[in-house]
């Protein structure tokens, strides 16, 4: 007998207490564990394959994994290029996890693909790292306090899977940093610019803290 493949669901649930939030689906994320890990902490979530899911999403989450040039591409396949960059650029709350952090960049030195350019910079491969991929624990270290990091320890344990990191450049472009990491060198693992916000690590995979970041979020981009 064919297996079923599941569908997701499309339409908003009726509790307006439960902020909705669209991820997105370009085929380069663990969308199971990010989507459970945000319903767990309190969002309403719809997973967004096309340009509809976000017409009444109040926040839209980037996760993924991989390359940015083949992302770009299925994102414009999906025809979703315009609405993230249109979304980021009005300014709504917006969250980037790994890859997704990387595309809010201008261009990738892993594969010279040009990307969402929200962020004055380059995305370059890791220096002086002791290993390739950067896999597992590592200490955030913040350079300054906001709201996404409530209640979590400076210096608290989070889990990386990557090989390349954003590089801010340009008059100002240090400003948008939130937390760093070392790993050989120090990178930028956080980043704040208005209401677009990034992570280089996972939080739907780094435990307590992962959640309450994600709470902190859902909270955040509520106006709670």
């Amino acid at each position: 007998m064919p297996r079923t493949r599941r569908r997701a669901k499309t339409a908003w649930g009726s509790d307006p207490d439960r902020l909705r939030i669209a991820v997105v689906d370009y085929g380069a994320g663990n969308l199971v564990s990010i989507e459970q890990a945000l319903t767990a902490v309190g969002a309403d979530v719809r997973v967004a394959r096309h340009p509809a899911v976000l017409e009444e999403a109040q926040a839209l989450v980037v996760p993924g994994v991989g390359a940015a040039a083949p992302a770009m591409r299925r994102l414009a396949r999906q025809q979703l290029l315009a609405p993230i960059a249109r979304w980021v650029r009005e300014d709504r709350p917006f969250l980037g996890i790994c890859l997704g952090l990387q595309l809010l960049f201008e261009v990738s030195d892993e594969d010279g693909a040009a990307m969402f350019g929200v962020l004055p910079g380059r995305v370059e491969r890791l220096q002086d790292a002791p290993t390739l991929p950067h896999i597992g624990w590592n200490q955030v270290s913040r350079r300054r306090e906001h709201p996404l990091f409530d209640g979590i320890p400076d210096g608290a344990d989070l889990y990386f899977v990557h090989s390349f990191a954003g590089v801010p450049g340009g008059p100002g472009a240090a400003d948008a940093i939130l937390a760093e990491t070392t790993h050989g060198a120090t990178f930028v693992s956080a980043v704040a610019n208005g209401n677009t916000l990034g992570v280089q690590f996972h939080p739907e995979r780094s435990g307590a803290d992962g959640l309450r970041l994600l709470t902190n979020f859902v909270r955040w981009a509520g106006g709670r």
